[in-house]
């Protein structure tokens, strides 16, 4: 028996309980887990703007050992460390087989199986396939990918979604080059790494925007060299702030609506807009037929940050051990599972940057 934060229902508080988990079959990996970050995709998963099989065992993003192995598991052993991957590509789908792996077919497949069980024989599900909101762990082999050298486990729990997703989203979604300007709205856990891939883009002028002034000091520690608090004139203050033209590249951590189109309006004729942030299904956005001409930008989904872990992860891990990217700082709370529920309320209020259950 392990706790674990625990989903009832889609819109229920979560209850920290404990669960019974299996031990590794064919194929599958036990991992104790070091610490795991709170992302808005699981307050996202809580309220029902995705859509996941409940009861559940929330958390996607996290880091940990490896305890034991399933027969056929041959790429990690116990004692391993492991970054937990929640969107493990199938390798035969039509999008694994052009090399877009991000948006697997079958990434989310293992979300519908059982994976543990509550003291009176509830069926649980993970969340997102790795359920990370919990001391320990059972997954299917290919959503753990051995931990970087030189990189601390409980910092290492932020590469599964937060640094992934924010650096990607620079790197292969907006395809920021030097000397371009970039733009971030929402300066939470994923904002705080697009800041920092933007700077080592080489970016030349980086703008954070965010509805609190208390982030301004964490913004430009992850390296904005502007900050502007949002409101409705917030295109017209990017605007001032690069020469009259707008941003060559912005990026949406929010999801909403109002943020989306700001996003765009903030983007100079011809520029990029990347939308990191998931809204929901009946949160819709507006263009006229006329601007979308007239201005010439791109708007751009983006899954995961467009990554692929196994061929990112290296290169993040350069980043951090040189020190252009700095894990650590994008930590504003350290946390217990039952620190779950207040998270999300900071996250709600738009309070600091990523908070982390650390367990060991």
């Amino acid at each position: 028996m392990v706790r674990a934060a625990v989903l009832p229902a889609v819109g229920a508080p979560l209850e920290i309980t404990d669960i019974e988990l299996p031990e590794p079959g064919p194929g599958r990996v036990r991992v104790r887990l070091a610490a795991a970050g709170v992302c808005h995709s699981d307050l996202s998963l809580s309220d029902g703007t995705m859509r996941v099989p409940v009861p559940a065992v929330l958390g996607h993003e996290g880091a940990g050992t490896v305890v034991s192995v399933g027969e056929g598991v041959s790429h990690v052993a116990p004692g391993d460390g492991v970054v937990l991957n929640w969107a493990p590509s199938c390798g035969s789908c039509h999008h694994c087989g052009i090399g877009e792996v991000w948006l697997c077919a079958d990434a989310l497949s293992g979300a519908a199986g059982v994976h543990a069980r509550t003291a009176d024989g509830t069926a649980l599900h993970p969340g997102l396939n790795v359920a990370a909101f919990a001391e320990e762990t059972v997954v299917a082999a290919k959503c753990v990918l051995t931990a970087p050298d030189g990189v601390a486990l409980t910092d290492a729990a932020l590469l599964g979604c937060a640094v992934l997703t924010g650096y990607g989203a620079v790197h292969h979604s907006a395809r920021v080059r030097p000397g371009e300007s970039v733009v971030v709205f929402g300066i939470g856990g994923v904002g705080l790494a697009v800041l920092q891939s933007a700077r080592i883009a080489g970016a030349s002028k980086i703008i954070a925007v965010d509805v609190s002034p208390g982030k301004e000091e964490l913004a430009r520690r992850a390296g904005a060299t502007d900050y502007v608090i949002a409101s409705d004139t917030t295109p017209r203050a990017i605007r001032k702030l690069t020469d009259g033209q707008g941003a060559d590249v912005a990026v949406e951590c929010v999801g909403r609506p109002v943020t989306i189109r700001s996003a765009w309006d903030s983007t100079r004729r011809g520029g990029r807009t990347t939308v990191v942030g998931i809204g929901g299904k009946d949160q819709l956005v507006s263009f006229n037929a006329l601007e979308i001409f007239h201005w010439g930008r791109s708007l751009t989904g983006c899954v995961y940050g467009n990554s692929d872990p196994a061929r990112d992860l290296p290169v993040l891990a350069e980043h951090i051990r040189a020190g252009r990217f700095d894990l650590s700082m994008m930590v504003t709370e350290r946390i217990a599972l039952d620190g779950i529920p207040t998270a999300f309320d900071h996250m709600i209020a738009g309070r600091g940057g990523r908070a982390l259950i650390v367990f060991q």
